[in-house]
């Protein structure tokens, strides 16, 4: 199984980072506007004015530690978003694993590189500067 892994340092704490990568609500202020929390837990992301929907399952909760399992998608179903943070100093290393693909396809390539610029505006939202989810309600070309 193929993995997409990321690393960044975020100047705040994972107090702050975490209801930003556990809820619906912290998902609509850096990744997607299109945003759905479902009253059995899960969380639907929509994405090109709904053309994809992706639907993701809490498994892990913890301060530190949250883990999704993506629930459809003919690509994304069956992985698991995984963000682990790590205190250093007065910052955060997180640690983000969108594992289990079941090989590197051309999206796979096209999902890392787009995973790359969302821990950059997860970074920006979690310090206090202006951001954004990157897919807005409008249709995008990505």
């Amino acid at each position: 199984m193929a993995n997409i892994k990321h690393s960044i340092s975020i100047g705040a704490p994972a107090e702050r980072i975490y209801p930003l990568v556990a809820s619906g609500a912290g998902f609509a202020r850096w990744w997607a506007e299109d945003v759905t929390d479902n009253s059995n837990g899960t969380v639907e992301l929509g994405f090109f004015n709904r053309a994809t929907v992706y639907r993701l399952a809490p498994i892990r909760m913890k301060a530190s530690f949250v883990e999704w399992q993506c629930e459809n998608g003919q690509e994304w179903s069956g992985t698991s978003l995984i963000f682990e943070m790590t205190a250093q100093g007065g910052n955060t290393l997180l640690r983000f694993t969108h594992a289990d693909w079941k090989s590197e396809t051309d999206y796979f390539v096209s999902c890392n590189t787009v995973w790359g610029e969302l821990m950059f505006r997860l970074k920006a939202v979690a310090e206090g500067k202006a951001s954004g989810p990157l897919f807005k309600t409008a249709a995008m070309a990505y």
